[in-house]
């Protein structure tokens, strides 16, 4: 009796030390093995199988037995759902899905595009600036246009609206108003947002555009 309390107390002291070396990440994770103190638990198997309404000890014993790990994957319903499985695979495969959704959110973050320092900026160096948030709503990032103006331009503020109603003019093709102009300080800001269906539709005329190209080109006849 002896001797199995004290194997029970170094596999607890085992898994303790397994899979929480650092402590910060303790209040992230799932509860696993002697860590779940509800009872009983409805159990899913290592092959996806549903075993059903079981007592957790019975249930972490399994977990030991198949040489893994019994993990409370939803805390929250009644009974706890709890699932057998490697925790440290486990652990592994979310950390790659928290990275995806981080990346996906980095992705798709608003672009800012800023028409100069001041009202004084070349036409064309407007069109090079208007290409680029073409190329972000396209790319499907919603897009902050600009416009800064300094000293007595504040005076004329009116000609910054007119410049942010040419920008919506001339993206109306592939976006919407997402926020309509407006001043903070000495900065005139407006924001769009990629129209979805609108992209599509130019997407796919250029794709068939690039098809056609292509069967319309003549093959080198024979010598």
């Amino acid at each position: 009796m002896l001797q199995s309390c004290a194997n029970s107390g170094a596999l607890l002291i085992a898994r303790k030390r397994r899979y929480f070396g650092q402590q910060e990440n303790i209040r992230k994770l799932p509860r696993i093995n002697d860590q779940i103190r509800k009872s009983p638990i409805r159990l899913i198997d290592q092959d996806e199988n549903m075993v059903g309404v079981v007592d957790v000890r019975d249930a972490v014993q399994m977990a030991f037995d198949a040489g893994l790990d019994l993990v409370e994957v939803s805390p929250e319903a009644d009974p706890p759902v709890c699932r057998i499985l490697d925790f440290g695979k486990y652990r592994y495969e979310q950390s790659k899905k928290e990275k995806s959704n981080r990346a996906k959110s980095k992705a798709l973050e608003m672009k800012e595009v800023r028409l100069g320092r001041s009202m004084k900026i070349d036409p064309h160096d407007i069109g090079i600036r208007m290409a680029q948030a073409r190329k972000f709503l396209m790319d499907g990032h919603k897009v902050q246009i600009v416009q800064n103006f300094r000293g007595r331009e504040m005076l004329h503020r009116e000609r910054g609206t007119q410049r942010m109603k040419d920008v919506i003019e001339q993206l109306a093709d592939i976006s919407k108003v997402d926020m309509v102009p407006r001043m903070a300080g000495r900065r005139l800001t407006l924001v769009l947002s990629p129209d979805k269906g609108k992209i599509e539709r130019i997407k796919a005329s250029q794709t068939a555009a690039k098809e056609a190209a292509t069967t319309d080109t003549p093959s080198k006849s024979d010598d």
